[in-house]
């Protein structure tokens, strides 16, 4: 399950549960370009509710859609993610680290009121 939420003029939320398989991810990568086309220095909150890896195939349309995901990823300057699993924390802010523009810090789940502040600080 992949949902996303416009919540707010420059604000995207993400739920992130279970396993995406190749037409999950199509269908998540088309609404996050579309709820985001309109959105200047935003902010992303994603809830990392159970991850599991992605099929392959998933991750094969996400290679596949890499140019035009950089293009929508600038509309914005900060992402929070919100997991109980600690990697999964560190490999989001490494991830940040790579991304020019995008500051990204993880949270647990527990601290969402924290990372929404943090997130319009």
């Amino acid at each position: 399950m992949f949902i996303v939420s416009k919540t707010g003029e420059n604000h995207l939320e993400i739920t992130l549960s279970g396993k995406l398989d190749s037409d999950d991810m199509k269908h998540a990568l088309d609404e996050l370009e579309e709820k985001s086309k309109d959105i200047v220095n935003g902010t992303l909150l994603y809830d990392v509710v159970d991850f599991h890896l992605p099929a392959l195939g998933a991750i094969a349309v996400e290679f596949s859609r890499l140019p035009s995901m950089f293009g929508w990823i600038r509309k914005f300057k900060r992402a929070a993610v919100l997991t109980d699993k600690e990697w999964i924390k560190k490999v989001s802010e490494l991830e940040g680290a790579f991304t020019p523009g995008l500051e990204i810090k993880g949270f647990a789940r527990a601290e969402r009121d924290k990372a929404i502040t943090w997130l319009s600080s």
